[in-house]
This record gives structure tokens, sequence and C-alpha cells, in this order.
């Protein structure tokens, strides 16, 4: 006896010639060597394995900064082909009809087409959901039967699915992750028909007779699986356009499922498609104020960025941060003399506006003058309480001799703000401990221990008063209020060039710069090893007012290869007085790269709110030298992209445009470091981010 069976629409099956069968089977069979003996195969994990693999090496494609606010909601389609692999056993199709043999594995392909809705809040998490037409049609191995001969079946099991999926982007260019439950319902048992009966009796045809359609029993009406997947977004309109469209090829993985409550028939599905995408957000860089050069070579981007005046000076606010932190010496319980002590005479004249102007100070190198204002916190403590009456605070000292050595340095500073600014003692309450709340040295720590304990030998200064502190984030991110400073800043940020050798850290050992002018006169940087350096417009343009100049990138591999690339830019100083810049920085505890997230509030509702349409935001971030260079770089690096980050989701939500960013991760590096290392409040202030914001 010969069978033929295959199954029409739905769950339908059909006798038909086994030839027909074969050439349909021929490609399947020969992309995954079907086994003809029985024997059960794994599923297609090394395949699916392999092509995620393939998809998951983006880091090849270039990274596109973003220049406006992505849109929060993305609408669209996708369409894909379904690699259905079939699994199990099935032998008895329905009630009136048992195959002599059964069929055990399979495979075929299918079509997917359905719609979309993507949600992202942010560059990294988001949502998917998709509702389609998912067809998981397919043909089993041919059998022998008991006669001698051959019988085979095929079905198109089709579904209506809905598929809501978690997104995940861990990059900042458009690779992502997504998985999540599939929840299908068979059309053929949810949507009954006189046509499409889950019941229809057959006509069973012997050798010769034409093939038999019918359909099985015992379908599931509703089949819940999950699935997990990667794709990649690619942008198909320019940066600066308020409505994006985006194609995104995608690759899933649907985990078995069992399409019938009898039985062990099973059917997994590799579904390769693309989604065409379309978006709506605020532009946030329509105006380019830079100019950038690009040359490329396989193995990193070189690029320089000018800007299209470079300042000599400009005018900057800062608000300047306030450490609540008074640092003793090791085994002493008296205040520091490098702390500004007044007489009791000077107290009654002090005033926190006198630390308010300063002379002209460069952004670039260590700032004595913001330390000075530092070193005056008890007498901005003592001004701040006796100008409201009603504010206590609480001292909480720390000393590795323990909790009463730690009260004797608090016992110090209130015996100084008693005595001098004549504050009641009754507004001031003390307690010692052998550790501050937040310390620097973690349990087991064995490296710079000197280092990290001169952190923890300190007073702390907290209060419940609005008058003394503001909430910068958390409790645990309380601090003094910040003192406003101004002064004018000669060669601010703004005004250098930046050069920018993408992947420099990995390809290079070194690189080094040769900047020749229109006269031929060269002047030679570096050697570095960052991907990114910086080199003030004033100091290239010198004594020049404007210049044209070739840049030459001389790139030395490590394996010894050398590289040369060339540019160009064109640089005009600008003298005339500049728009006044505002300045705000944040300050980290030791070693804690991720506390950024919890100065979101204050970055969305006091920073974001300054930032001006067609302003540039200069995010430079530093550490102090404790641990590793490379773990600082990444560290400060990492800090930087996070306030970006929070910036641009304020900024975008509330409408501001034409906004350019420029970020410096400088690590430890001693050149750029704002404070010296040799104390630990310059430490402390050198874990920081500092954020400029500069009118256009």
């Amino acid at each position: 006896m010969k069978t033929e069976i295959n199954s029409t629409s739905e769950h339908k099956f059909e006798m038909k010639s086994t030839t027909t069968l074969k050439k349909e089977m021929r490609m399947y069979r020969k992309q995954n060597a079907i086994q003809r003996d029985g024997s059960k195969r794994p599923w297609p994990g090394r395949l699916i394995l392999t092509a995620i693999i393939l998809l998951c090496t983006h880091a090849a494609l270039p990274a596109q900064e973003a220049m406006r606010a992505q849109p929060t909601w993305w609408f669209g389609g996708a369409i894909g082909g379904n690699m259905n692999f079939y699994r199990g056993t099935t032998q008895v199709l329905n009630t009136t009809l048992t195959t002599p043999s059964a069929f055990h594995d399979g495979g075929g392909l299918g079509l997917y087409i359905g719609a979309l809705a993507e949600y992202r809040p942010d560059s990294t998490w988001g949502g998917i959901l998709q509702l389609g037409y998912d067809d998981r049609r397919g043909s089993f191995n041919d059998v022998n039967c008991p006669c001698g001969q051959s019988s085979s079946l095929s079905t198109s099991v089709s579904y209506f699915s809905i598929e809501p999926s978690l997104r995940f982007a861990p990059f900042s260019d458009g690779f992502y992750i997504f998985g999540g439950p599939q929840l299908s319902f068979n059309w053929g048992v949810n949507i009954p028909s006189s046509a499409t009966s889950s019941q229809k009796t057959f006509v069973f045809s012997e050798v010769g007779a034409s093939s038999t359609k019918a359909e099985f029993s015992d379908m599931k009406g509703t089949v819940f699986t999950g699935q997990i997947g990667v794709g990649y977004d690619f942008a198909l309109t320019a940066p600066n356009q308020a409505h994006q469209v985006e194609l995104s090829p995608f690759l899933s993985f649907h985990l078995p499922e069992s399409p019938r409550s009898v039985e062990s028939w099973s059917v997994a599905t590799l579904r390769i498609g693309a989604a065409l995408k379309f978006g709506s957000g605020d532009v946030i860089s329509g105006v380019e104020p830079v100019a950038v050069h690009e040359a490329n070579n396989r193995e990193v981007q070189f690029s320089v960025r000018a800007p299209k005046a470079v300042p000599v000076k400009r005018r900057v606010r800062e608000t300047f941060p306030l450490s609540n932190y008074v640092f003793f010496e090791e085994g002493s319980t008296e205040i520091p003399n490098r702390y500004v002590k007044l007489t009791k005479v000077e107290a009654g004249s002090f005033k926190e506006g006198q630390l308010q102007e300063v002379r002209p100070i460069s952004t670039v190198g260590r700032s004595g003058r913001q330390m000075t204002v530092y070193y005056n916190i008890l007498n901005i403590v003592g001004d701040r309480m006796r100008n409201s009456p009603s504010a206590t605070i609480f001292l909480s000292g720390a000393s590795a001799k323990g909790p009463q050595d730690g009260k004797a340095r608090a016992e110090a500073i209130k015996r100084y703000l008693v005595e001098v600014f004549g504050i009641d003692s009754s507004r001031i309450t003390t307690e010692g401990r052998d550790k501050p709340r937040i310390p620097s040295e973690e349990p087991g720590a064995t490296r710079e221990l000197a280092l990290l304990r001169a952190g923890d030998s300190r007073v702390d200064i907290e209060s419940e008063s609005p008058e003394m502190m503001i909430q910068v984030g958390g409790p645990s991110h309380s601090m003094l209020k910040p003192v406003q400073i101004v002064a004018e800043v000669e060669d601010p940020l703004d005004s250098h060039v930046l050069f920018m050798v993408d992947g420099a850290q990995e390809a290079f050992s070194s690189w080094s710069l040769e900047i020749t002018d229109d006269h031929g006169k060269v002047q030679s940087y570096g050697p570095f090893t960052r991907d990114q350096e910086d080199i003030s417009g004033n100091i290239i343009l010198g004594d020049r007012n404007e210049g044209d100049y070739k840049i030459v990138m001389l790139g030395e591999t490590k394996d010894g290869k050398s590289v040369r690339r060339e540019s160009s830019v064109h640089l005009v100083r600008r003298t005339e007085p500049l728009k006044e810049a505002v300045r705000y920085s944040i300050l980290f505890n030791f070693d804690k790269s991720k506390t950024i997230a919890s100065y979101e509030k204050f970055l969305t509702d006091v920073v974001a709110p300054l930032i001006p349409d067609s302003g540039i935001v200069i995010i430079h971030g530093y550490t102090d030298i404790i641990g590793e260079e490379e773990y600082n770089n990444n560290l400060s690096r990492e800090r930087v992209q996070d306030a970006r980050g929070i910036l641009e989701r304020a900024i975008a939500a509330r409408g501001t445009r034409g906004i350019t960013f420029e970020t410096f991760g400088y690590g430890p590096d001693i050149k750029y470091a704002p404070f010296d290392n040799a104390f630990p409040e310059e430490r402390i202030y050198n874990r920081t981010v500092i954020i400029d914001i500069v009118p256009e």
C-alpha cells in the first residue's frame, strides 16, 4: 500500500503523490541532512546560535551618533519567513484515520506578516508588541509503510499570534535584544465555519486514488510559548528630521509548541525578517555649530571637529557643589590648618557672597580658587546658620581610633561655630563613629589603603533644614547648598578642537598629530593612546586670528605598521564679548559609577531647563588617582554618557531644539584634572562630572 498525505490550510492534511512531496522537500533535506533511519536529531541550536552570533557582530558597523531625540513610540509592520522544525510523533490524524506508520521529523517554510508597536522610554529599555499572521506549514519526512510503500504528510497550521516582548539595547548603536511570551490562536479552531469544522470527515484513497484532505482532530485553539531574538535598527532618514523611519532586520527563535492535545508533535520556528518602523520625535540638534571632517580606514575612524569660531575667554556662572565633608589628619582631632578659620571679629563681617566673584582662571588645569571656596566650608555653614536662626545641623565624626575620637572631631567643629559665629550649641548635635555612613574603604580592600582611609577620616555635616542642604537625589545624596561663583574663564572648552580616532586604543600602540598652517609652520602633538584628544584652538592659532590647517594623524599599529590619515580645518578667533555660560557639577562617592541615576531629578528639574535652543552642552568627567588608570578612564566615560542620556531625555520632553553635545572622559589624567590629588577633599572633587551650558 502507498499512502500520500498532505494537509491543506489551517490544520488540514492532504493525501497526494510522493513524487510531488519529494520535490518540495528536496531543498530542505539538502540543507538539513535529514536522516531516514528514524533516529532523533537535536533541535537546530547550532544554526540558531551561529546566526545570532553573526548578527551580534554589530561592532564592525559604524555607530550613528544621535543628533535628535529618539521617538518614544514607533509604529510599523514586519514581514518574514518562518523556518519550521517538526519533532515528536504523529500517527492518529483524527478519529477516522490512523496512518500505517508514525511520522516524526520534518520541516518547512511559512510566511509571517504583522503589525507592530514599540515603546522606547530611554535608549536602553523598551517594549515591543507584534500582532500578525503566523504560518507554521511544513512537511514531515517520508516514512515507509509495512507494505513497503512510502507515505508523506504535510500540514499548514496557521495562527493569529500576539507577541509582547521586552526590548534591551545594551550598546549605543542600533543593536537590540528582545524576548517574551507568544500567544497563538489557531484559525481553524477559533474561527469555525462550515468549511473549516474541526471534525470534518475526509475521503481516504487507496493506491492510485486522489489525495485525501481532512482536518486533524484534537487541535488546540490556543497555544502558549516564548521567543527570543536580536535585531538592528538602521535609520533611513537624516538624524535632524522630526519624522524618523527605521529598517530593522531581525532574527528570532520561537520555542517548541504542541499544536495538538494528543500525541507528541511539536513545532519550533526560526524566523528571519525585517520591520519598517515610523516614529516622530523632537529634533535636538537642528543646528550644527561645528565643522567636521572625516578620513576613514579599515580599523579606525579619524575625524576632526572644530568650533566655527574660537573664543578667547568666556564669563562662566558656576554653581559650585559644596561637599559636606571636613577631613582631619590621621590621629588628630584638631581642624586642619588648610581650612579657613576666622576670628570672632572677622566672622562678624563674613558673608558667603564674598566668595562669588573670582579672578580669571582656566577650566583646564587645577583651580585653587574653587578649593578656597571649599576651605571656607565652616564659615559658610556658620553664616547660613546665623542668617537662619531655626536651622540645625548634625555632625557625624569618624575615626579609625573609634567613636570617641570621631566625636571629638565633631565637637571641634561645633566649638568653632559656637565660639566664633555665636551659634547656640543646642542647634548642633554630634556623634562619633569608627567609619562614616558612606565609607571609602570597603571590607576586604587591600590596595591604596592609606588614601582610602584618609577619605574616611572626616566629619559629615548633615541637616534637615532646607536653608542648609539641597536634595539632588535620594536622602543619601543630600549635600550643602552650592555656592555661586562667577569667573572670567580663559580658553574655555568650547574653544578646543577635537581629534577623534575611534578604535585607537584597540588598533594603535600610539598616535600623534602634525598640524601645518598655510605658511608651512608645523606643530606636533602627542603621542596619544586614547580615542579622543583635544587641543586649544587658541594654542593652534598662536598670534594669528585666522588660518587654514592641514591635519595629519600618524598612527602606529600594535604590530608595528604605520597609518597616515589627513584632514583639514579652518579656524577663526572670536574676540568680541560672548554670552555667559552656566556650569553645574556632580560629585561621586568613591568608585560609585552608577550613582548618576540618583541625580536624575536634579539634572531633569534643575539643569535641563537652563539649556537654551541651539545651545552647546559640554559634559566632561574625571576621577581621582585611586585605582587602575584604564578602569578610571572607563568610569569617567560611563558617568558622562549616563549624564548625557538623562539630559537628552529631559530636553526632548521639554521640546528644546538644536542642542549639540560634546562629551569628554578624562579619567585621572593629571593634565586635565580640575584639582590636585594630595588631599582627600581634592580627590573627592576630582570624582566629578562637570556640565557646561554654552549659549549659541
